[in-house]
């Protein structure tokens, strides 16, 4: 078998048996490695790196040509589709994303949808050089922040530890907040589209605050968004594999993913790996769920874990990954380890 199809990370989620559990790690281009670091200081700003095609493919093959991942993510961020709408988006270091806050309806209306892909044509083009500098066995993913996630940063002008401005509105004018919801809806499929276009073979929908929202606006916010997304993805792409990270959904993570037809869900790191084999894995593929913080420690435990966690999950469709993404503080040598773990682990 040659070409796409022939791919760990894509036989995995079209839940087909592979030889080994192929591996990624969220943030897998980062601050941890010294080389993105030097480049990073080159690029200026942070958004100038992500709208650099020569410097975001460079980071983007850097874990790559260290570890020989079986998936690049696209070195992008979640907050590409806010700046394409026309809202001001500043990352400022030690503080991390910053924007003008959006707080009235009327400002919803000021943002313009049809622009997001002329925008980002930036970002295409990093993955059409992506497409062409690749290993042929490595798959190459594309990625965009749901819109509740992209919505808590819009309302909010920056990341929160509850997401309180954008539920209080959410709460007092569910109407309002739909608006802006679905504009994102069609931001957002826009933009996965042309990742597609461009060379894309796997998206992931990173929604993480899903798991801020009751029940009721789970459904409305995390759930029915993400479906509707899926479903214009597939009606123009009916085999591309979707990847859906409900953070923190728990136990609605099983609504999520039968509502959604998600080919894989990402599980965080407070999933039961023996809950998520019983409950989800005969949904969909599963993807984690190492602590990003073992990965820091490395040694007995890391290794410990990663066992575990593959020999629970092993016997179905399965990725493996992280709870979340890499962290800043660690060791490079440890992400070695892991994958030499992770590929050499006999149950």
């Amino acid at each position: 078998m040659t070409g796409t199809k022939a791919k760990r990370l894509i036989r995995a989620l079209n839940g087909e048996a592979t030889d080994r559990a192929p591996i990624w790690l969220m943030r897998q281009a980062g601050r941890y490695l010294p080389e993105y670091r030097k480049v990073r200081a080159e690029a200026g700003s942070f958004l100038d790196l992500c709208y650099t095609p020569t410097l975001a493919e460079e980071v983007t093959l850097q874990p790559i040509r260290r570890y020989g991942f079986d998936a690049a993510i696209l070195f992008s961020d979640i907050l590409v589709v806010p700046d394409a709408l026309g809202q001001k988006v500043a990352f400022r270091e030690g503080e991390g994303p910053v924007l003008d806050p959006i707080t009235r309806a009327e400002q919803i209306d000021e943002l313009d949808g049809s622009a997001v892909v002329e925008r980002l044509q930036p970002v295409y083009e990093t993955v059409r050089r992506l497409k062409a500098s690749l290993p042929t066995e490595t798959a190459l993913i594309g990625f965009a922040g749901a819109p509740w996630t992209v919505a808590t940063y819009m309302v909010g002008g920056r990341g929160s530890a509850d997401q309180a401005a954008a539920k209080l509105w959410a709460y007092r004018a569910p109407g309002e907040f739909q608006k802006l919801i679905d504009l994102l809806v069609r931001a957002t499929i826009s933009h996965l589209i042309a990742q597609v276009e461009a060379g894309a073979e796997v998206v992931q929908i990173f929604d993480t605050w899903a798991g801020s929202l009751p029940e009721e606006q789970f459904r409305r916010f995390s759930i029915e968004p993400t479906r509707a997304i899926v479903k214009a993805l597939h009606q123009r792409f009916p085999d591309l594999p979707v990847i859906g990270f409900p953070r923190g959904a728990g136990a609605l993570a099983i609504d999520y993913t039968r509502e959604t037809s998600i080919s894989g869900v990402s599980l965080d790191t407070g999933v039961s790996v023996g809950w998520a084999r019983e409950a989800l894995q005969t949904l969909a593929c599963l993807q984690g769920n190492l602590d990003p913080l073992l990965l820091v420690a490395g040694g007995d435990e890391m290794r410990r874990a990663v066992g575990n966690i593959i020999g629970t999950l092993e016997g179905g469709p399965f990725i493996f990954n992280l709870g979340h993404g890499i962290v800043p503080q660690t060791p490079p040598d440890h992400v070695a380890e892991l994958v030499e773990t992770v590929r050499g682990w006999k149950g």
